[in-house]
């Protein structure tokens, strides 16, 4: 017995214009979230000329670390 097969039916024509006044909204966020992501990209950028390189010094954070392992140790 022979299967019957479908055939796609064809997309109908649409007027030029159709959808222009449907009146999408975007949302604040949509543009807000990747300007603002634009705008810290770009000041780690402009920042990174002053840079400078770690002092021999061990930091205070380094300190009380040790002494928090020395204590738990």
């Amino acid at each position: 017995m022979p299967a019957t097969t479908h055939t796609p039916s064809l997309p109908t024509r649409r007027r030029p214009g159709a959808y222009a006044h449907t009146g999408a909204r975007l949302h604040w966020w949509t543009l807000a979230l990747p300007a603002l992501a634009f705008g810290l990209l770009l000041l780690l950028l402009a920042g990174s000329g002053q840079a400078q390189a770690a002092t021999a010094q061990p930091s205070e954070l380094l300190h009380v670390t040790q002494q928090l392992l020395r204590a738990v140790g």
